[in-house]
């Protein structure tokens, strides 16, 4: 089952606060939220390869919810 949303893209020019809780919303609905605590304190019950499969998951999906000039600050980010 796919689902899109219509999120407008953080640029740094429109309110943090909102487009946070709409990317939580996004990470949750994919299964990942975990993934925003670190490696280190999500659930002993996740391989390590589980949880670096939700790590990317949430990077993933934090990146298409940026704008350009967002993104290029944080492209080399590797952790949700």
């Amino acid at each position: 089952m796919s689902s899109k949303f219509d999120i407008e893209k953080f640029t740094s020019s429109n309110e943090f606060g909102c487009c946070k809780v709409k990317m939580k919303a996004v990470l949750v609905h994919n299964m990942c939220v975990e993934a925003l605590k670190g490696e280190s304190q999500m659930p002993a019950t996740l391989s390590a390869a589980e949880k670096s499969e939700m790590n990317d998951k949430a990077v993933s999906a934090i990146i298409l919810c940026l704008g350009d000039k967002v993104l290029r600050e944080v492209a080399k980010e590797t952790n949700a």
